[in-house]
């Protein structure tokens, strides 16, 4: 991992700014000669930027990101816990962490921030930006952007205007989250107890009936607790709480709030309408969080842009597990 000071000043879209940032990015294979041959990778919301950890298979010589031939590259994102600036960073202003008072971030400004990091590499053209959930959220929102940057453009999973029915998902992880007496506090540690709860809100989100009522299915029917389901929520609500932060969980479930690519453009088609790459939009058949018909959306108001349809047992989950279907259709795409 390397991460880059930048000591430029972000201005936010909720009004408040970010004076200097941290980047933090992975990168796979080399750039070749005039920097044409990068894939970028966003990545979702409790996701680093270590793309091989979290998208097994989908890096490395021969995979869908062929290291023998692309520059693979992945940003940490703005309020995130992994390098990027975050609310455990360093207020330069107080001189303390930013903890619970870290500012709104949109998806506008996480990519003000990759826009950063990409001129520091000097890339000016970009053969295939991609991502998941947040992760496909943060690629429309460049293509609107920057348009004659890219090439390719494939979201998956995602949308261009985050919905009600995903608001109320994430405000429900964030009842838990502030449930906690001892969320909100100056200190380290603070809501992790409260994060438990909320993944195991979001891992409903995540999975559907279907998956559930088939791998957390109990063998005794004579039980009266102990329920397989119930320590598979636990066991996810205590696998995050080792690797994650409160705060930053908090902080990026309002930016999946905040995701409106037409707001300040005329509406979400203009913005579509701006799009230049070639674009595939590909939906999951079961996810019940970011459902088929939002990507759909995403294809028909991009000029030319194509939708597939991915039929997996995991939900919105499909699109981190699905990987041999994904990279299926990705390649047919790309021909």
């Amino acid at each position: 991992m390397n991460t880059v000071h930048f000591d430029q000043t972000i201005e936010l879209d909720g009004g408040g700014r970010l004076n200097g940032v941290d980047i933090s990015y992975h990168s796979y294979g080399s750039l070749n000669g005039d920097k044409t041959n990068v894939v970028w990778v966003c990545h979702a919301l409790t996701a680093n930027s270590d793309v091989e950890a979290w998208w097994p298979g989908m890096v490395g010589p021969g995979a869908l990101f062929d290291t023998d031939r692309f520059f693979v590259i992945c940003a940490n994102t703005l309020g995130s816990c992994y390098g990027t600036t975050g609310p455990e960073s360093i207020d330069p202003d107080k001189l303390e962490p930013y903890y619970h008072a870290f500012p709104l971030i949109s998806v506008r400004d996480m990519v003000k921030a990759h826009q950063l990091l990409k001129n520091h590499l000097g890339i000016n053209e970009i053969y295939m930006i991609t991502g998941g959930s947040l992760g496909g959220q943060q690629a429309l929102e460049w293509a609107v952007m920057e348009p004659g940057l890219f090439l390719h453009l494939i979201p998956v999973a995602t949308n261009a205007i985050a919905s009600p029915w995903g608001i109320a998902f994430n405000e429900s992880q964030r009842m838990a989250l502030e449930a906690d007496p001892s969320f909100g506090k100056p200190e380290d540690g603070a809501g992790v107890a409260g994060m438990r709860a909320a993944r195991s809100i979001a891992l409903l989100s995540y999975r559907n009936g279907q998956t559930y009522n088939k791998t957390q299915k109990d063998e005794d029917e004579n039980l009266l607790e102990g329920f397989r389901a119930c320590s598979y929520q636990r066991y996810q609500g205590d696998k995050l709480a080792i690797r994650f932060n409160p705060n930053s969980y908090f902080s990026l479930s309002k930016t999946l709030d905040s995701q409106n690519l037409g707001r300040q453009r005329g509406g979400v088609e203009v913005a579509l309408g701006q799009i230049t790459a070639k674009t595939l939009a590909i939906g999951i058949k079961s996810d019940l969080l970011f459902p088929p018909s939002e990507q759909e959306r995403i294809a028909n108001g991009v000029p030319g842009g194509k939708f597939v349809e991915i039929d997996s047992f995991y939900g919105h989950d499909g699109f981190l597990l699905e990987v041999g279907k994904i990279t299926d259709v990705v390649h047919s795409f790309l021909i």
